[in-house]
């Protein structure tokens, strides 16, 4: 009779468990993401990839050098819609005597679904006040605008270092005043957001490939803007290319490089640049760290048997840096 009992209220138990009980049924949905940082080890240096948001990204009328009908193929391939929730990743080298941010996120320069990356870089155990150097790939909202936390300097201690042909010509009223009047807030976002470093003396340019500190080299990617540049982080024979905006739509642009965005400066340019530098990422096989990937951005590139088109393969997840 004991044994029946129990026998009975087994089974009741998980009759409970099965049909969703109260209790269970009515807990509210919490509706967050966990914070964003991913960190990996490369050699001796400790990468943290760290998530500014995401945006909705209106990619068919951005995009150039192909026909609406093979982007929609392309993203629809990709599961994508038209409308392309894109990643603002930005990048936390400590080499182990720096601490080198490379881009800060837009802030609130596209709205309430970005400007997360000083949280998200507490929630991975680092104060804005501990980080040494910010390297700019380059001067559009989105890589600058975490620059400021109102007014101020969102990095009371950083260096800010970027190419001089980028302040060259985004500190330029005269390049303000002769673009286009879309392109106009670029110019002021870029003013704005420089203003309070320049004022204390801690902005540093630099020209072309020039050598940042052992292990971080920049390298010169010019044509998404007059200055754009990339970031080469060696440790212990391992390699990271942080690429900014040489890829903005991984969906299309690893299976036609020569598709740029409205937002290249230089369309032709731009393009030799992607082609030439995916062409290096694949026969190399090194990490590379891409801005507007699907967060954390952190992959590598393998050449399609055609040898110009190539497949991304987003880092296996690690539970251990």
């Amino acid at each position: 009779m004991l044994h029946s009992s129990k026998a009975v209220q087994a089974v009741a138990f998980w009759l409970a468990v099965a049909t969703g009980g109260a209790a269970l049924a009515e807990a509210p949905m919490v509706k967050t993401q966990a914070p964003g940082y991913h960190r990996l080890m490369l050699g001796d240096f400790e990468i943290t990839a760290v998530s500014d948001g995401t945006f909705k990204l209106p990619v068919l009328q951005l995009l150039v050098g192909s026909s609406p009908e093979r982007l929609k193929q392309a993203l629809h391939k990709g599961y994508l819609g038209e409308q392309l929730e894109t990643s603002v990743n930005a990048y936390l080298v400590n080499t182990g005597r720096k601490l080198v941010l490379i881009d800060t996120g837009a802030a609130q320069a596209f709205g309430p679904t970005l400007g997360h990356l000083q949280a998200n870089l507490r929630a991975a155990g680092y104060a804005p006040e501990q980080v040494d150097e910010v390297y700019i790939t380059h001067l559009h909202p989105d890589h600058i605008g975490g620059l400021l936390a109102g007014q101020a300097r969102a990095f009371p201690n950083a260096v800010v270092r970027l190419d001089q042909a980028d302040l060259d010509y985004w500190l330029s009223d005269a390049h303000m005043q002769a673009a286009p009047d879309a392109h106009k807030p670029s110019f002021l976002s870029a003013m704005t957001a420089l203003k309070p470093y320049l004022a204390e003396g801690k902005v540093r340019s630099f020209s072309g490939d020039t050598e940042l500190l052992p292990g971080i080299r920049a390298v010169s990617a010019h044509g998404h803007t007059p200055g754009h540049t990339v970031y080469h982080v060696e440790s212990q024979g391992q390699t990271l290319m942080l690429w900014g905006d040489l890829m903005h739509v991984a969906a299309v642009q690893f299976e036609d490089p020569s598709v740029t965005i409205g937002f290249d400066s230089d369309q032709a340019q731009a393009a030799r640049q992607r082609n030439a530098l995916y062409a290096q990422a694949a026969q190399a096989g090194y990490l590379v760290g891409v801005a507007h990937n699907a967060f954390p951005g952190v992959g590598r590139l393998r050449a399609n048997a055609d040898g110009a088109t190539y497949t991304w393969v987003p880092l296996n997840y690690s539970s251990q840096p």
